[in-house]
């Protein structure tokens, strides 16, 4: 993996949040237990100051001498309890009494207390101090008052060597940071080995089927289950992966459709030219293929014609000239192209125009290239002697545009293909006069315009084609 690659930037930056988290958990827990330790450490020597605060009226109440010894027992058995030294002194502050040898030099002497802290004791409270420097290193010092009734009556200090508690805090500290510690070692092994499953080997996936279709391989696809946006990565990869075979499909049969298209007049007109130029054709039937031999170079010059305009539509490069336009003067006009194959063919045409002049907004030589293409495709598949209706109608701000013929209706496969280019629903009756583009030309050119076309069977015979226009 490398480290340039964004998994690999996730990764890290999981990792960094993970120890941050944990580092400021352990922190907190670290203050947190220090704090909450003292608190209990006050607590536990206010409670056995109590056991001290009663020996001690006692021993001021009776025989002193008696009761000494009592109070140093009660002194001695507090002081490993709570292992920390015991100094009582009286109400001024002169201590009496010691419960460990190291500080006998206390005994008989002023603590020398503050005043303030020691109206802060006749109050009734207690004082700690957390941290005093003491002959064998820093203290813990706790100071509460012995009241006989609601008389001030003395001190009780309580002294703890710090290292003593602080070593308790270390311990306590090392299993909370060395608990962080594991936990983002164990949370980066996770972080990884789930990225790896849900990010990298999918991720690799994509990056090694994309590497494949980009040689051309296109039927590549990859199969990742997750319902997360990878998931919805490689489903969009496999869509696209098939809209490329699809096109790479689309594109072979196009050349196939160009080239066998280009070759037959090509080989015709080869053909017949060769035949006149050695002189096998007749010079009485020269004429006869040399007529053959034009239609077949108006046969080449629309295909590139109508291959140039679907390029130029594909492309976006078509610029449209919108304007008003009389539909039904246009109609009537491009009928008139047709009139001798009419005619010839014995087409009964019938044409139902709502208005003698409907205008809308087109394109006028593409409305033209529209409608010629239409009629043209329903003449080529309508039977001899059958029907064929044109009509317009206007709803709302449309003009609907209808042109039926009452030849073969369509399959459902061929109301789809129809607007394949090069594919044409009987090749039989169209293989010399048609291209196969006049529908996708027709669709392109009506969706430049913004507006749309389709294809119906009637119910009884024939198939009709509707496509809309803008209403002036």
């Amino acid at each position: 993996m490398k480290k340039t690659s964004l998994v690999y930037k996730l990764i890290i930056t999981f990792t960094l949040i993970l120890a941050a988290t944990s580092i400021l958990v352990a922190g907190t827990l670290s203050i947190w237990f220090k704090s909450y330790y003292f608190n209990q450490k006050k607590e536990e020597f206010n409670s056995q100051s109590t056991i001290i605060e009663n020996a001690a009226i006692t021993y001021l109440t009776l025989d002193s001498s008696s009761n000494l010894s009592t109070l140093k027992n009660v002194m001695d058995f507090v002081s490993k309890s709570v292992n920390a030294d015991i100094l009582i002194a009286d109400q001024i502050g002169y201590t009496y009494a010691v419960s460990s040898v190291s500080h006998e030099d206390y005994k008989f002497s002023n603590l020398n207390i503050p005043e303030k802290e020691m109206n802060i004791l006749k109050q009734g409270k207690s004082i700690v101090y957390n941290n005093i420097k003491g002959n064998d290193g820093n203290e813990y010092v706790y100071m509460t008052p012995i009241f006989k009734g609601a008389s001030f009556s003395g001190i009780i200090v309580m002294i703890a060597p710090l290292s003593s508690i602080n070593s308790s805090l270390i311990k306590a500290n090392e299993v909370i940071w060395l608990t962080a510690f594991v936990a983002i070692i164990i949370g980066a092994i996770i972080v990884y080995f789930y990225a790896k499953k849900r990010l990298i080997e999918p991720i690799d996936k994509i990056k090694t089927a994309a590497r494949r279709i980009a040689r051309g391989e296109v039927n590549e696809e990859i199969s990742v289950t997750s319902n997360d946006e990878i998931g919805e990565l490689a489903d969009s990869f496999n869509v696209m992966a098939e809209s490329l075979k699809t096109v790479d499909e689309n594109r072979k049969a196009f050349i196939s459709n160009v080239s066998h298209e280009l070759r037959s007049p090509i080989t015709s007109i080869k053909g017949f030219i060769s035949g006149i130029l050695d002189g096998v054709i007749p010079r009485d039937k020269e004429g006869y293929y040399l007529k053959i031999v034009y239609d077949e170079t108006e046969r080449l010059s629309r295909l590139i014609n109508d291959l140039l305009d679907i390029s130029t539509m594909e492309t976006g490069k078509l610029k449209l000239n919108l304007q008003e336009i009389d539909i039904s003067n246009m109609i009537r006009q491009c009928l008139a192209k047709f009139e001798g194959i009419i005619k010839e063919n014995g087409f009964n045409v019938d044409v139902t125009l709502e208005m003698a002049h409907q205008y809308v907004y087109a394109d006028n030589d593409r409305l033209i290239q529209v409608i010629t293409n239409l009629i043209d495709n329903a003449l080529k598949y309508g039977y001899e002697n059958g029907n064929i209706k044109i009509n317009t109608k206007s709803k709302g701000d449309k003009v609907y545009i209808s042109i039926y013929n009452d030849g073969p209706t369509l399959t459902k496969e061929q109301t789809v293909k129809i607007w394949d280019r090069f594919y044409k629903a009987d090749i039989s009756r169209t293989n010399k006069v048609s291209t196969g583009l006049g529908l996708p030309i027709v669709r392109l050119i009506l969706s430049e315009h913004g507006e749309d076309i389709w294809v119906e069977n009637c119910k009884d015979q024939g198939v009709v084609f509707t496509f809309t226009l803008k209403k002036v």
